[in-house]
């Protein structure tokens, strides 16, 4: 074999997609991964080396944001918007007083109309100029938390019994039911910020036809083709940058530490939103998987065949011509990880996830190291993958959790202490 240098999935879905092609059942075993060649990094289109960060910069980045833009998300939305947020304090003195709680409407307009979100945002109380995660969640914001004044989105929203979800609306037995995954009280004990919204409000999770949400608003007819119009991935995307807006303007946010994070779908979402939009200072990719992290010519786990049969909606159309052909593929995600340079980036993966291929995202976050050699910063990254909880902790940060499809307080406590080392205080 040749290596080049939200629902929880595994439980709710994988009954489903086995059903689908039977002949296309996920492979767990190492010994049935093809032999791959990874698509050239360092070697620009011209076949010219990418012998310094000038080159990077201005030769082989964009050409791989155009690949990605072209082949998979679609192109990341980049009509000219205004946005304007209105701010309601909903608590000033939440968890024993450490911590205020705002509620901001963000209202989105374009020449082909307007939409609006809503952000929550906690952060430390008496501090300036905080860190702050900033990441969408997958069933509204009143599921992170048990605070009864955090509204009650009136969106579409994916049935969920973790989050006491039905009907496809959200109501208030849900509060709390996510509050797992966002440990407020530790982050905000930590000295760090929470900035999010739900996925849903920017673009409902199924194949609606791109009717819904702030697709129209962004709509382009004439540019390009409509085979890479941007798939809900780049619209989640767009999202996460309507959050920077915000947080780039507060005057308790620091905008040069600005965190995109996500779990799942949303961790591809955090990766997307991270490779567009340099004001993500850092990018953390948690259990992302295929579409994410994973490389995908492994065809380990869930395959591009599998992820475009079930969350068409997702990429662009073109990505469709690489189901079962993942070997001919022009980029593979390392490349997506190498995008981030020289700005730090770091891949969890789980034990129990081998939906998500955790040594494949293990693999393609060590494909992408060079990038950084480019910008100074040589590591020591490891040659092979570290030990269940023994974290990496270079630029390029990675660990492999014991334990299922998840983000816990764990995986948190190792984000914080990543990012106390990379982003400086």
């Amino acid at each position: 074999m040749i290596h080049s240098m939200p629902l929880v999935v595994p439980v709710l879905i994988l009954g489903f997609l086995f059903s689908c092609n039977s002949s296309d059942e996920p492979v767990y075993d190492e010994a049935e991964v093809p032999s791959y060649t990874l698509p050239g990094l360092m070697v620009t289109e011209a076949g010219d080396s990418v012998s310094g960060y000038e080159v990077w910069n201005n030769v082989r980045k964009p050409e791989i944001l155009e690949l990605f833009s072209k082949e998979m998300y679609g192109h990341f939305p980049d009509k000219e918007y205004t946005i304007s947020f209105t701010e309601k304090v909903l608590s000033e003195y939440y968890l024993d007083s450490t911590a205020t709680v705002k509620e901001i409407t963000g209202k989105v307009r374009t020449s082909s109309g307007g939409e609006q979100f809503t952000i929550l945002y906690v952060f430390p109380r008496n501090t300036m100029r905080v860190p702050v995660f900033t990441g969408l969640n997958f069933s509204g914001n009143h599921t992170i938390d048990t605070l009864g004044a955090i509204s009650i989105h009136n969106r579409w929203v994916r049935n969920s019994e973790r989050a006491h979800i039905s009907d496809n609306h959200a109501s208030p037995e849900s509060r709390g039911a996510s509050a797992s995954r966002w440990p407020l009280a530790d982050i905000i004990s930590e000295g760090y910020g929470v900035a999010t919204a739900y996925y849903g409000e920017f673009d409902p999770d199924y194949d609606d036809g791109f009717e819904n949400g702030f697709h129209p608003l962004f709509a382009q007819p004439g540019k390009g083709t409509e085979a890479y119009c941007p798939g809900a991935i780049s619209i989640w995307a767009k999202g996460m940058s309507f959050l920077a807006d915000y947080l780039s303007q507060d005057t308790v946010a620091d905008p040069s530490r600005i965190i995109a994070i996500g779990h799942s779908r949303l961790g591809k979402t955090a990766l997307w939103a991270g490779a567009n939009d340099a004001r993500f200072a850092a990018v953390i990719s948690n259990n992302s998987g295929c579409g994410g992290a994973a490389l995908s010519m492994r065809r380990f786990g869930e395959k591009v065949s599998r992820i475009n049969t079930v969350f068409p909606h997702w990429f662009c159309d073109r990505f469709n011509r690489y189901n079962d052909r993942e070997h001919k593929l022009p980029m593979d995600q390392h490349m997506l990880l190498a995008l981030m340079a020289p700005r730090p980036v770091y891949v969890a993966s789980a034990t129990k996830d081998k939906w998500a291929d955790p040594h494949g995202e293990f693999l393609a976050l060590r494909a992408a190291t060079p990038v950084y050699d480019l910008f100074g910063y040589p590591q020591e990254f490891p040659e092979t993958q570290p030990a269940p909880d023994k974290p990496y902790h270079g630029i390029t940060g990675y660990h492999i959790r014991s334990g299922m499809h998840d983000i816990t307080t764990f995986d948190w406590m190792m984000y914080m202490r990543w990012c106390d080392q990379w982003l400086i205080r």
